[in-house]
């Protein structure tokens, strides 16, 4: 007779429910305001990653004849100033924002992992320093020193990239701080240490996996205020230079002069804009509902150590024993 071990085994990994089906269905039963947030979003990403394509015109494609043209006939949203169209505008600065709002959530996520883990593992008089200089970092009015420091050294991609990433993540690293004490309280953790596994072992395979739902949760609670602060320092003439379109340029400057005979020219990005940032948000706040174990409710991640994994995991287990018990019964008989 085959061992019954094996046969649980192979039955749970033929079983097994895919972790990111299994988040997918949970979003849609569970939450459908965050489903249509993730809707939102990923239109307006796909929206931006094929511009060139979706956009009815070239980009800063003027058509000077047409000029402040209002909504309608050729052009769907407008004219600007110049001649351009405002829809293709706004297609291509959806691609802008979201590179922005990724890669500078994404270079923040690194910076305050780096400094968090790193201080939580180590502990003792370098946590306490280390953490000193965050709260003295966290004192100050981050707006103003994006403001100083894009004076300093202009502004661009990388600029702004930089700049918030590094200050976001210097001012973030509480977060994975705490993170790394909590699962340090762990007996894996214990356990781990006391087999002889290296350092870079234990942050690699016990800390850094066990974060990762919080860190998910971070990422896209995060990117909403990325885009809104990108488009601050954009409304105030700091932001991307005026040949990249931005959302925060298009209702900035000169524009703001023909809000009374040209309103579209602000009123559609602005609702854009509006409507992103508000898919975003409830987009992470439902993931954060669903993946953040410290909630009621929440799984505790989609990975190798989630808890919609694990969860998924059991039943496929309490399946393959039932299955196994009728089949030894047949066998039985």
């Amino acid at each position: 007779m085959i061992d019954s071990s094996a046969k649980v085994s192979a039955a749970t990994e033929v079983q097994t429910p895919n972790p990111f089906i299994e988040f997918v269905v949970r979003l849609v039963r569970e939450k459908p305001l965050g489903t249509a947030g993730a809707v939102i979003v990923l239109g307006f990403l796909i929206a931006g990653l094929f511009s060139e394509f979706v956009a009815p015109y070239p980009l800063n494609e003027i058509h000077i004849l047409d000029r402040l043209e209002p909504p309608g006939g050729n052009y769907l949203l407008g004219t600007d100033n110049l001649g351009r169209d405002m829809l293709s505008q706004i297609i291509y600065g959806a691609r802008v924002s979201m590179i922005i709002g990724f890669s500078v959530v994404a270079a923040q996520t690194v910076v305050s992992v780096l400094i968090g883990l790193t201080s939580g593992y180590i502990g003792g008089t370098f946590d306490m320093v280390v953490q000193r200089f965050v709260d003295a970092w966290n004192v100050l009015p981050m707006f103003i020193v994006y403001l100083t420091v894009i004076g300093m050294i202009g502004s661009g991609y990388l600029q702004l990239i930089l700049v918030m990433g590094i200050s976001g993540g210097i001012g973030g690293a509480r977060g994975p701080r705490m993170l790394a004490f909590w699962v340090k309280s762990g007996g894996y953790y214990d356990s781990a240490r006391a087999v002889g596994a290296s350092t870079r072992q234990v942050i690699m395979r016990h800390l850094l996996p066990n974060v990762m739902p919080m860190l998910i949760v971070a990422v896209t609670a995060g990117i909403g205020g990325v885009v809104l602060m990108e488009t601050g320092l954009a409304f105030l003439g700091w932001g991307l230079p005026g040949q990249i379109p931005s959302w925060g340029g298009m209702i900035s400057g000169d524009k703001r002069i023909y809000m009374e005979g040209a309103p579209w020219m602000v009123v559609f990005p602005g609702l854009v804009l509006a409507t992103t940032i508000f898919g975003l948000n409830v987009f992470g706040d439902a993931v954060r509902d669903l993946l953040d174990p410290r909630l009621r409710g929440g799984a505790g991640g989609v990975g190798r150590y989630g808890g919609v994994h694990f969860k998924a995991k059991e039943k496929a287990l309490a399946r393959a024993k039932k299955k196994l018990k009728r089949q030894e019964k047949r066998l039985a008989r």
